[in-house]
């Protein structure tokens, strides 16, 4: 009777032994990933990384770091808030402490549009999601059905920011004729495409002409193929 109660009370502990192994392991794990998230500091700083900045979401596109003869060196950060657009800059102090938000980036076919959102389908599962053309930006007007996009979420599910292609190839619908003087010159006119977007195109491109354009900027590179 006492050898059955021992291999029992054994057993029973090491049940309770492994259930709080497991919590300990899983709350270092958690502390861990909370460190990394809050102890960021300006080092971590690049071109693309994603900060919190005055309560709001925010894309380095510039990082430089600065050493003012004998004073303290800073990083002089330009930044894209990602819900209106605009380009704010910063001066950080060196080894300042800042708030990197985790994302993960996902890839999806843009199928069609519904209103002021994007339906956009995961080409593995299957499963459509709405965007909303604020998340493109700029890019929204060179979106065109079957093109792959990205998108970018936030730990919390959120949607950080939607990319378009960087380049895309696209018709140009309507734009007014030139003269064989006029296409020798280096002088541009406007031009729309098929998805209603208006660029500054050379004056040799034609209606039916495709032309290629960096989606970054609203730039015509080059024309793909003529009518």
């Amino acid at each position: 009777m006492a050898l059955h109660f021992l291999v029992f009370a054994v057993e029973k502990a090491c049940l309770i032994f492994n259930d709080l192994f497991s919590f300990l392991k899983s709350s270092t794990l958690l502390q861990l990933r909370f460190v990394q998230q809050i102890m960021a500091t300006t080092s971590d700083l690049a071109k693309g990384v994603i900060v919190r900045f005055n309560g709001e979401l925010h894309v380095c596109e510039e990082v430089v770091h600065r050493t003012p003869g004998n004073l303290r060196a800073f990083y002089q950060v330009k930044m894209r808030n990602l819900r209106h657009g605009r380009i704010v800059e910063n001066r950080f102090r060196s080894g300042e402490e800042v708030e990197v938000v985790e994302t993960e980036r996902k890839t999806f076919q843009y199928l069609y549009r519904d209103g002021d959102d994007f339906v956009l389908m995961d080409n593995q599962t299957y499963d459509q999601t709405h965007v909303p053309s604020s998340a493109f930006g700029e890019q929204a007007k060179f979106l065109k059905e079957s093109m792959t996009v990205e998108v970018v979420y936030a730990s919390d599910g959120s949607i950080v920011q939607a990319e378009a292609p960087t380049f895309v190839e696209l018709t140009v619908i309507d734009t007014s004729p030139s003269t064989k003087d006029e296409r020798a010159t280096a002088s541009t006119k406007p031009a729309t495409l098929e998805t209603g977007a208006v660029v500054q195109v050379p004056m040799f491109v034609l209606t039916g002409d495709v032309v290629r354009v960096d989606t970054r900027t609203g730039e015509y590179i080059d024309r793909v193929s003529k009518k």
